[in-house]
């Protein structure tokens, strides 16, 4: 286990000592370390220049100098205990990390809008990793930017322990032919302030180690945090459950693959394939080159750029961003300096934490593509509006009632414009017919479909036009806006019918309706008149002369019905017009309606999907 060949174990209790933790027989071993580290070893020159914390460790310093508790020598550090106590300094954590700047700062402020926006209308589960994202950014941030926190990972027998001892160049993590040997994480930390870092990592204190002091590359690698894994493919659930966990939360990872399980299908397809956005934030090396003879590593070197290619993983080749990939044998050294530099390099652009967090925003936008990104053209066309209008017109009945103002206009006109002996047979042919006192209202024959029905297939219509290529929760939003709209629609048109319709009472008259009345009037003077006259001449009262009484009175005769025709002809266009306006008004009163309470809400959602498109756009970084 790693707590026996610990550099420095940490002790537990304010009354313990490093040797009382370790054992009586190793109180010069390195299980003792972490209390000559606690209880004030640095308090020499050496001290005064790397004082160390790590916020646990402090703690227990504390705790330890309070009750006496000795400085242990321990030689792997290179720090001579002096058997002083010095208490943790006030200062000890470093300032926390800045703000994102550029386009990340604009991506995560986007991407934090676009889940405000959404959550009514996406599923929590599908939010769920633009959330994680936006709670790790925002812990990442509040902790230290100098640090570079960077995994080892590998499978059962890859030597990643041996690689990790190797960089820290001490043996830190334990190695041999056990399996499993690493059972919980084991940090390597090149400078002080990184305990917040740890802590988001839960490891523990005992497990929080420093590499050798003086030793090459420190310079180098300051900043660098570095973690010792589990394997990933270990038979205990817990041990891949802790891979998973620490994976999602460091800024780096190194890949550690040997000559035998290089292409395991385990690797590729649970990690490096959904991992491949994060290329540039990667190393994979093949450890154990020196099992291979002559040009074999070369050619097992260049399978394994072949498969990280297939897993769509982009190599940092030629200047390009991408993943570094080398080979190495950590048993001998040979490759550990260059990836040493390679580290080095990466930690001191302090920029790992960023790129790590812009490949999770990469990852989560993919993830969230399929409900935001539409197929085609999107919205709701003037065609569709008027269609809707249409339809709504149709089952509020608005061209049967154009028609029947129209035919009253054209009643009116002719009880106006008629002969009188012609509206006297009328009103005889109603008197007589039973129940024709008053003329029956016109029966409008429904089509196939109610109003009601036609109604409803029109919301129906309009809400599948608007949704037409949205993805699948915004489509639903539309069609839910609709439906929740129509509630109450066929009723507010039934009421519209009724207070949109033809004014009640008789029509306006034409200006030229007088004369026509007193035309009409003069052609019945004129027949009374004319027959007046023959009868005067019949009893011998009046000259007699039959043909001008005669003249007269057919030119009444004929006269009424000329006019009562002219009035007729002169009569269809006002009382055409009349109905017009008539369902010109029913037409724009359920055309009003219509987009109160359907159209309205369907341009809202339509008007959120594009805003938050807009956003996906700035998340996705594409346009």
């Amino acid at each position: 286990m790693a707590d026996t060949t610990d550099v420095s174990t940490l002790t537990d209790g304010p009354g313990e000592t490093g040797a009382g933790k370790a054992g009586a027989g190793e109180a010069g071993a390195p299980g003792g370390a972490d209390t000559a580290e606690a209880n004030g070893a640095n308090g020499g020159a050496d001290g005064a220049d790397r004082r160390w914390d790590d916020g646990l460790i402090a703690r227990h310093a504390a705790g330890h100098n309070g009750a006496g508790g000795a400085a242990v020598t321990v030689g792997v550090e290179g720090i001579d205990g002096d058997g002083g106590t010095a208490a943790a300094p006030a200062d000890a954590h470093q300032p926390i990390g800045g703000a994102y700047e550029g386009p990340l700062r604009a991506r995560l402020d986007a991407l934090r809008e676009l889940v405000g926006l959404s959550r009514t209308r996406i599923e929590g589960t599908a939010l769920a990793e633009a959330g994680r994202v936006l709670d790790e950014a925002a812990t990442r941030q509040r902790l230290s930017s100098r640090h570079t926190v960077v995994a080892i990972a590998g499978a059962t027998g890859s030597g990643k322990s041996t690689l990790f001892n190797a960089l820290a160049e001490v043996p830190i993590s334990e190695t041999g032919l056990r399996r499993p040997t690493t059972s919980a994480p084991i940090a390597c930390v090149w400078s002080e302030g990184a305990a917040g870092l740890l802590d988001r990592l839960a490891i523990p204190g005992r497990l929080r180690r420093k590499p050798l002091a003086g030793g090459d590359g420190d310079e180098e690698l300051e900043g660098l945090v570095l973690i010792d894994l589990p394997d990933h493919d270990s038979a205990v659930v817990a041990h891949r459950d802790q891979v998973d966990r620490v994976l999602a939360l460091v800024d780096a990872v190194i890949w550690v693959v040997d000559p035998e399980k290089y292409a395991d299908a385990a690797l590729h397809e649970r990690y490096l394939r959904p991992l491949a956005g994060h290329a540039e934030i990667t190393f994979v090396v093949l450890n154990q080159i020196d099992r291979l003879p002559g040009e074999a590593a070369d050619q097992v070197l260049d399978d394994l750029r072949r498969l990280l290619d297939e897993d769509g993983m982009a190599l940092g080749e030629h200047g390009e961003p991408g993943a570094t990939v080398l080979p190495i044998s950590a048993l001998t050294g040979r490759g550990v300096g260059e990836l040493r530099g390679e580290i080095g390099r990466f930690v001191q652009e302090r920029s790992a934490a960023a790129r790590r967090l812009s490949a999770d925003v990469d990852a989560a936008a993919a993830r969230l593509r399929s409900v935001y990104v539409a197929d085609g053209r999107t919205g709701l066309s003037e065609r569709s509006r008027e269609e809707f209008a249409e339809r709504l017109a149709g089952a509020v009945g608005a061209v049967a009632t154009g028609e029947a103002a129209e035919r009253e206009w054209l009643r009116n006109a002719g009880r106006a414009c008629g002969t009188p002996w012609l509206r006297l047979w009328r009103w005889y042919e109603r008197t007589r017919t039973p129940g024709g006192g008053a003329p029956r209202a016109e029966v409008i024959v429904e089509d196939e479909l109610t109003a009601r029905q036609r109604v409803e297939q029109a919301v129906r219509t309009v809400a599948d036009d608007a949704a037409a290529g949205l993805p699948r929760p915004w489509a639903q939003a539309v069609r839910e806006a609709a439906v929740r709209g129509a509630v109450g629609l066929p009723e507010a048109l039934d009421e519209l019918a009724v207070t949109a319709g033809p004014p009640s009472g008789r029509p306006t008259r034409p200006a030229w309706w007088p004369a026509a009345v007193l035309a009409q009037a003069a052609m019945t003077l004129l027949q009374i008149y004319g027959a007046l006259w023959l009868v005067g001449q019949i009893i011998g009262v009046l000259d007699p002369g039959i043909i001008p009484p005669v003249l007269v009175m057919l030119g009444g005769i004929i006269g009424g019905p000329l006019v009562e025709w002219a009035c007729a002809a002169a009569a269809r266009g006002p009382a055409r017009r009349y109905g017009q306006d008539a369902e010109r008004r029913l037409r724009e009163a359920a055309a009003g309606c219509g987009r109160a309470k359907v159209l309205d809400p369907i341009a809202a959602e339509l008007m959120r999907y594009r805003e938050v498109r807009e956003q996906y756009s700035t998340v996705s970084l594409r346009r």
